[in-house]
């Protein structure tokens, strides 16, 4: 039994009665953008499992173009908002809490090669040097950005009038919000643009406008990366004083607790130290983080979505290290939780040994 990752946390409205949280994760199950009965029962067997919070996968708020993928649910109109309430209700039921993840693509090329056509980015690049096939350039307009903003504050309240216990934003792997921070996908030359600080300004708006939205004790999380989809080696900070300087204006904005995105948690962050990303991020901030990367796998995801391989299951006694040392508050846990909706159960229970492996066919249906 771990007593570290089954200690109780709270944060303003929120209690929990462990540090488990289920990791978003795109699941591609809502045809139409509704999700449906089984999306719900998907998300209560985790709760019945165990999990402390639940973060659910991407979903879409309510812009055009803020999807880049088919059957991903949406975050607006009365049908996929209903679904989403009978979600909220089932993980309540189970004795879970849920938070939605908050979600706009941006320019990122989906599936067949395919840009959404209302997709918009910063400065209209997918990646650096290479523009948006039909809108090279095209840098978003301030009517355009202020458009996107009001979406997200749209999509915050929506999820407390829903019963939601709080949200995240999700700002990582090179999506719209995180398309603003990279230097090489933002090569505007106004307000929006510039140093590590300008190129939060999105960001803050949209984390002011959700902070409007919503009651003051409701969680304001937000999901950061260094690495990108367009490039894992990406890095938006070399350093912790650069790492503080882009995590400042988010604070100040309202930023409740920080999901920080790493491919293997175990990996230190910065030189001279073996503290990760949410320990850097804890330690400059003061504020909770969430770890993630290939808990209790010994492949992290790209290997394990790309090839035949299963993704083995290791011990977590580096895990409870560090979270019994107070680097991090939380723990996400993605692909081993798809496998092994029971996780925490079985981890409480010292089992480790009859946890499932990994393997992509088990992505073929919601189970």
């Amino acid at each position: 039994m771990s007593s570290s990752l089954f200690r109780p946390f709270a944060l303003k409205r929120l209690a929990l009665e462990n540090r488990i949280v289920m990791a978003p994760m795109t699941r591609s199950k809502s045809p139409g953008g509704v999700p449906g009965e089984n999306v719900a029962a998907y998300y209560r067997r985790r709760a019945e499992g165990g999990v402390g919070l639940i973060v659910t996968e991407g979903t879409y708020v309510p812009h055009p173009g803020a999807g880049a993928y088919p059957d991903v649910p949406h975050f607006y109109g009365d049908a996929a908002l209903a679904g989403w309430k009978h979600v909220v209700q089932e993980v309540h039921a189970a004795g879970g809490r849920i938070f939605p993840q908050l979600w706009n693509c941006g320019l990122v090329i989906g599936p067949g090669g395919k840009l959404n056509a209302d997709a918009l980015g910063p400065s209209g690049l997918v990646k650096p040097g290479v523009p948006a096939e039909g809108r090279p350039n095209h840098a978003m307009t301030q009517a355009e950005i202020d458009q996107i903003v009001r979406a997200f504050g749209e999509a915050a309240a929506s999820a407390e009038r829903l019963g939601f216990d709080g949200l995240e934003i999700h700002g990582a792997h090179g999506y719209l919000l995180d398309q603003f921070f990279w230097q090489g996908t933002n090569q505007r030359t106004d307000a929006y643009a510039g140093g590590l600080v300008e190129r939060t300004r999105f960001a803050v708006e949209v984390i002011r406008e959700i902070r409007r939205n919503v009651s003051p004790d409701f969680p304001v999380c937000l999901r950061f990366s260094q690495w990108k989809l367009q490039d894992y080696a990406a890095r938006l900070v070399q350093t912790p004083q650069e790492l503080e300087q882009f995590l400042a204006p988010l604070v100040a904005a309202g930023v409740d607790m920080f999901h920080c995105s790493q491919r293997r948690f175990w990996e230190p962050e910065f030189e001279g130290s073996d503290l990760n990303l949410a320990g850097w991020t804890k330690k400059i901030t003061g504020k909770p983080t969430i770890t993630v990367g290939s808990v209790t796998l010994n492949q992290e995801f790209t290997r394990s979505f790309g090839t035949p391989d299963t993704a083995a299951v290791t011990g977590i006694d580096e895990l409870e290290s560090r979270l019994e040392r107070d680097e991090f508050d939380l723990v996400a846990v993605g692909r081993s939780l798809i496998v092994n909706p029971a996780w925490p159960k079985v981890v409480r229970g010292g089992d480790i040994d009859q946890l499932r492996p990994f393997q992509r066919d088990v992505l073929a249906e919601l189970v």
